[in-house]
């Protein structure tokens, strides 16, 4: 029975031989990298990516990465690509063939169909001399010296370099293209990174839900205020101005603090000078604020008009955090 503490010598052993095998990466890149990089740029057609086992799992992690950060790209099995998937591939595509042998049967069926057909070829290989490396117009060198796999046999250091190529073929593309935040949003709508990127103050706010009381008002229509519109404060609003907030903590310290509150108005237990955000300010920008200051309410404000209220508990049901 093999111990916790070899369990855990393995995985150590595992960790820092591919980081090594990543770290090497760097001392094989030659004008190949810079001159695929360029080509994959100024090409006014898709990126296809294409492997066999476990290099075509690679190739489909690297099709999602390009297509994310704005490189239109699509994934194509190489075996199934001489069955007939040739097809999808266009005059003015360009093509990353991935393969760590660069000699496997399929490899040598495919490289010359893709060279008639006229598309430029950039290999992803760690052997320089193989078929796929000479038949290509740029080789991207992901050599290892081993394999993680004690018997060197599974793919485990050779995946990984070839998965940190692609990102970094994808990382230089994108400063290219100087794609940015805004960028990505356009891509990732949904879920909580979409939210984070794209939800803007103005789509969370009730606008049925807007308290506001004049700083007049008396305190038992501040309560009636806050109590109706269930969020936890009232605005105060003086000509049209909001001038202050008053929430739920405020009135339980009046109520510990007085015995009759009969003569108080909205104005003598106001906070003056709230935080303010403009409704189109993103949601995400919101929740800093509210965490900076400690607080749970912001109150919206465009070009001085009262919007309405912004809820910590409403931005946390949406899932961004």
């Amino acid at each position: 029975m093999i111990s916790k503490e070899n369990i855990l010598a393995i995985a150590k052993k595992t960790i820092l031989s591919e980081s090594e095998s990543i770290t090497n990466l760097q001392n094989l890149l030659d004008e190949n990298f810079p001159d695929a990089t360029q080509a994959i740029y100024n090409s006014k057609g898709r990126l296809i990516v294409t492997g066999i086992g476990k290099s075509a799992i690679i190739a489909q992690k690297m099709v999602a990465t390009f297509n994310s950060t704005g490189t239109p790209s699509m994934f194509l099995h190489a075996s199934e690509a001489i069955h007939g998937d040739l097809g999808m591939v266009q005059g003015d595509d360009i093509i990353i063939c991935i393969s760590k042998s660069g000699n496997s049967p399929e490899i040598k069926v495919l490289v010359p169909l893709l060279k008639r057909f006229g598309n430029t070829l950039i290999a992803i290989t760690g052997n320089m001399t193989s078929f796929l490396a000479k038949g290509s117009d740029f080789v991207l060198n992901t050599t290892v010296e081993a394999e993680a796999c004690p018997n060197n046999l599974a793919p485990t250091n050779s995946t990984t370099a070839q998965l940190v190529m692609g990102d970094a073929l994808a990382v230089c593309l994108m400063e290219m293209r100087d794609f940015k935040a805004e960028d990505f949003a356009i891509y990732h709508p949904g879920g909580a990174l979409g939210k984070k990127l794209l939800l803007k103050v103005k789509d969370m706010l009730e606008h049925t839900l807007k308290p506001m009381v004049s700083p007049d008002s008396a305190i038992k229509k501040v309560i009636f205020e806050i109590s109706e519109k269930r969020l936890g404060v009232t605005a105060v609003v003086d000509q049209e101005k909001v001038v202050g907030i008053i929430t739920d903590g405020d009135i339980r310290r009046m109520l510990n603090e007085r015995d009759s509150f009969a003569e108080l108005t909205a104005k003598d237990i106001m906070t003056k000078n709230p935080k303010l955000i403009q409704s189109t300010a993103m949601v995400v920008d919101a929740l800093n604020i509210l965490e900076d200051f400690s607080i749970t309410q912001l109150v919206v404000v465009d070009n001085g008009e009262y919007k309405g209220v912004l809820h910590l508990h409403d931005i946390l049901k949406e899932g961004i955090v």
